[in-house]
């Protein structure tokens, strides 16, 4: 952990904030800046205080923890508007229930002719204790975006439709290189990354509050993260 490195990591999940910006703000020359970043010289403990509020931390956080949780694998953090869609959904319970659940839902979007399907996906939370602590257990939920003017021809599947919402999202290169630590960082970074932009988690029953898409771009694998934030 460092103090420094903290205090670069915060500046840039701020915008793409400069030395030269924080400087202004802080009351003091960027060299000091860039000697805090250093682990050069610390600030005094108004000034620490000041940075807290600023990047919407604590005490703690900023001088013990190691915030930095941002890699080569993580890029392109931003807000962005993401249009109405509508999408059916598939929900697994087991002991690995992404594989199952995404094989379902891909499996019913090429018997219903979407050869290309779109699909996106979160962690389930309605799942017990019992199921979680004696069975080891969690849900998963799988869901395939729908393609405009889509018809299912029978009516056994339910369709949700989703408004214009708002998402910071990060993209993930390689996200199964290390997966139970890429992507739980990804959302840790985000989450960061809100805090200091001052952005609040969404949360309503009309949307998704968070969800995953994979895809491949020049047979490269990556994955976009998203959590809804408040207009």
């Amino acid at each position: 952990m460092s103090f420094g490195e903290n205090i670069q990591f915060l500046r840039k999940m701020r915008k793409g904030m400069t030395q030269e910006e924080l400087a202004e703000k802080m009351g003091v020359s960027r060299q000091t800046v860039s000697k805090w970043e250093l682990d050069a010289t610390y600030p005094e403990m108004d000034k620490v205080i000041e940075l807290c509020k600023l990047f919407s931390c604590s005490m703690d956080q900023l001088v013990r923890e190691d915030i930095n949780v941002s890699n080569e694998a993580y890029s392109n953090i931003r807000v962005e508007e993401v249009p109405s869609f509508s999408f059916v959904k598939y929900t697994v319970i087991s002991g690995e229930p992404e594989d199952d659940a995404i094989k379902h839902i891909k499996d019913w979007a090429v018997s219903n002719g979407i050869n290309k399907p779109e699909i996106i996906g979160w962690d389930f939370p309605h799942v017990s204790q019992e199921q979680i602590n004696v069975y080891h257990m969690h849900g998963y939920a799988a869901a395939c975006i729908l393609p405009s003017n889509f018809e299912i021809a029978c009516n056994s599947v339910e369709i949700i439709t989703q408004k214009d919402q708002q998402y910071a999202v990060i993209t993930i290169k390689e996200p199964f290189i290390a997966p139970f630590i890429l992507i739980p960082n990804a959302y840790k970074t985000l989450m960061i990354y809100m805090e200091v932009n001052c952005y609040k988690h969404k949360q309503a029953k009309d949307i998704l509050s968070c969800f995953e898409k994979v895809y491949e771009k020049d047979s490269v694998c990556y994955m976009d993260v998203y959590i809804a934030v408040e207009g």
